[in-house]
């Protein structure tokens, strides 16, 4: 199935196990994060934009039994471990993965609607970084045919109307976050800033969002990941390794 070494990892506490690259592209917590911002309660259909070997949407399928995900990956050798993935974890047909290109999205997911869209889009601007020289990671890190702006308005045509967005990013792209999220006429969006500890800066954000909807923003007040002696927080522990969902309520 693939020509390079793999590494088997687990999530949510040994619930999900993957393989994935063993150098270039490889999963952390962002998508479990991810995942835990999806709060639909009710049966749905969710599409994983850049999808990668699946971590997402799996984490995703074990915290929501109702749900069903497509993943939508470009690289052959990261869609064909997702699928295995997903087939290891028994997920059977709730999980599917297309091959394809955002910029250009095949047949296969045009048109129908996802009650959700989650994705981890590439962090950085071209020309802004040193590209990592693995291909997998240069992929999914460099802005290409679309940038931020272009992948959200991409994303956005394939939700239906009120449907739900999640993304995770750098903090520092916030400002072209809700940036886009004004020109394409986003509502309810909250933003979830994830702390390396307290008093730290944000390195990461959550930023959920509906479409068509007039609801005004929300700053969160976010999830302390570390504690002072480097071990993860309680709050921190629920998600990453119980499956408890991101704190999303309204701020006071």
């Amino acid at each position: 199935m693939t020509d390079f070494a793999t590494t088997e990892d687990h999530l949510l506490g040994g619930r999900v196990v993957i393989r994935q690259p063993g150098q270039g592209y490889r999963a952390g917590s962002d998508p479990v994060f991810l995942a835990a911002a999806v709060s639909l309660r009710t049966e749905g259909r969710v599409l994983d934009l850049g999808c990668g070997v699946g971590a997402a949407g799996l984490c995703l399928l074990s915290r929501l039994p109702g749900m069903t995900v497509t993943g939508l990956e470009l690289q052959p050798q990261l869609a064909g471990l997702a699928r295995a993935n997903g087939d290891a974890n028994g997920f059977g047909t709730r999980f599917q993965v297309v091959e394809g290109c955002l910029a250009k999205p095949p047949a296969l997911i045009k048109g129908q609607g996802f009650d959700a869209i989650i994705t981890n889009p590439p962090w950085y601007e071209a020309g802004t970084v040193s590209e990592p020289p693995v291909a997998s990671k240069r992929i999914g890190h460099v802005e290409r045919e679309l940038d931020l702006e272009g992948w959200l308005r991409a994303a956005v045509k394939l939700l239906r109307p009120r449907g739900h967005l999640a993304l995770v990013h750098r903090a520092d792209r916030l400002g072209d976050i809700l940036a886009a999220a004004k020109v394409l006429k986003l509502g309810e969006v909250r933003v979830i800033p994830l702390w390396p500890k307290e008093g730290r800066p944000a390195t990461r954000v959550v930023v959920t969002a509906r479409k068509d909807v007039k609801t005004p923003l929300d700053l969160t007040p976010g999830l302390v990941l570390h504690a002072a002696d480097g071990s993860y927080t309680a709050e921190a522990e629920a998600v990453l390794r119980h499956g408890a969902a991101l704190p999303i309520a309204r701020s006071a």
